[in-house]
């Protein structure tokens, strides 16, 4: 190998020095060392997150935005804070784009719901993928059901890929006003292709919303380099706490849309007659938000990013290679998808053993991994299967991690055989 390629490779994560701010990862299961490959279902926090959310609550909690008093001023820098670094996080134009909700579920109800309602009409047509979560899949039933949009399903191949062939079909009569997607499959880790995606929809007249809530933790994502008009992510995935995510629009979008939610700070004058709502982002944050999760949120943000993309992508690609090559050599094991491009989630079949038996097991060995259907059923049925397991990485993760669940799965296989 030359030296220019050496030069090129990112330097690796310190996984130790990473794991030894995760004061979880200390704790015993049965007795035994905590192997927690659930991380794509939520993250574990870090030190920083933790202590900046007690920090806030010991020294500077107050609510927020209508307060004069020193402790609300000081309390709304830090939670408006929160917005500039997803801003950053996301490199949108303006932090007025970054509309704080719950999560990514709540985030695409809005859009559903506002955006939906507003500015699609009868008639018109969402089109999503076979490999959805539930959460991409649901509001646009509910959107369907109540204001006669039509729902498209653009299906996946073989190798857990999203079929462009037929997904380019599906805009070809110029009816589709919206395509949602997912970034990243939580089951099958496949990476979309969203950028040409989202050239495809443009050249049809349709806008595109991305699910980022796999994604964001694993890559740098640039909405401006995506092209895409929408993307919504959930905090807990991206080490921080529950009870917070961002759904990001391009303004002039956000600023057709009507609120999804009515109260307190989403208002600028209100009368027995009529209201009338505040500016782009706080029209859609009615009452009071999660404002220690706010502030969980930025110091998330901040850890990860400190990390550096390159690294955090080189260390989880190593560890998907590594955990399909272990996985391969066990007799009866299948793992759904071969996607060329995929992140740090593996979901696989054990022959002869229920999903729940699999993870129950690895469960007295310290292992925690996920089972069941993902909130994927529709993609479950896709490939013919009512469960699997899902093992899913993060930067915490190590190869002897990987190695143990393999040793542990081979134990499994032997048990029931």
């Amino acid at each position: 190998m030359n030296d220019a390629r050496i030069l090129d490779r990112p330097a690796a994560l310190d996984v130790a020095a990473i794991r030894a701010q995760f004061p979880i990862l200390r704790e015993q299961v049965r007795g035994k060392p905590l192997v927690f490959l659930d991380s794509a279902a939520s993250a574990q926090k870090p030190r920083a997150v933790i202590e900046a959310m007690v920090h806030a609550m010991e020294h500077q909690y107050a609510n927020i935005h209508r307060g004069l008093h020193w402790m609300s001023e000081r309390t709304t820098e830090a939670y408006e804070a929160a917005r500039d670094a997803a801003q950053a996080l996301l490199g949108a134009k303006e932090r007025e784009e970054i509309v704080f909700v719950r999560n990514t579920t709540e985030g695409i109800n809005l859009l559903a719901h506002s955006y939906g309602r507003a500015v699609l009409k009868p008639g018109d047509a969402v089109l999503i993928s076979a490999m959805e979560h539930h959460s991409n899949i649901v509001p646009w039933q509910m959107l369907r059901d109540s204001h006669g949009i039509e729902l498209r399903i653009a299906p996946v191949t073989d190798a857990g890929e999203l079929d462009m062939e037929a997904f380019a079909t599906l805009l070809d009569d110029g009816r589709v006003k919206l395509v949602a997607i997912t970034h990243m499959s939580n089951v099958l880790g496949t990476y979309t292709p969203v950028e040409r995606i989202v050239a495809l929809a443009h050249e049809a007249g349709a806008k595109v919303m991305l699910d980022g809530s796999q994604a964001v933790v694993h890559r740098k994502v640039d909405v401006q380099a995506l092209g895409c008009d929408f993307y919504v992510f959930t905090g807990h995935k991206l080490y921080g706490p529950t009870g917070i995510g961002v759904l990001w629009g391009r303004r002039e979008l956000l600023e057709a849309m009507p609120p999804f939610l009515g109260g307190g700070d989403m208002i600028s004058t209100v009368s027995f007659e009529r209201s009338e709502w505040a500016k782009v982002p706080h029209k859609f944050e009615a009452g009071t938000p999660a404002i220690l999760e706010g502030v969980g949120l930025k110091a998330a943000i901040d850890w990860t990013v400190a990390l550096g993309w390159d690294r955090v992508a080189a260390h989880e690609q190593a560890l998907t290679d590594h955990a399909l090559a272990r996985l391969s050599e066990i007799e009866g094991v299948r793992v759904l998808g071969q996607a060329q491009d995929r992140g740090g989630v593996v979901s696989f079949t054990l022959d002869g053993v229920h999903a729940h038996d699999v993870a129950t097991i690895l469960d007295r060995q310290g292992i925690a991994v996920r089972a069941g259907q993902h909130c994927a059923e529709p993609l479950m049925r896709r490939f013919g299967l009512d469960s699997t397991a899902r093992a899913s990485f993060a930067a915490y993760t190590t190869m002897a991690e990987i190695d143990y669940l393999a040793e542990q799965l081979a134990r499994v296989r032997a048990f029931f055989r």
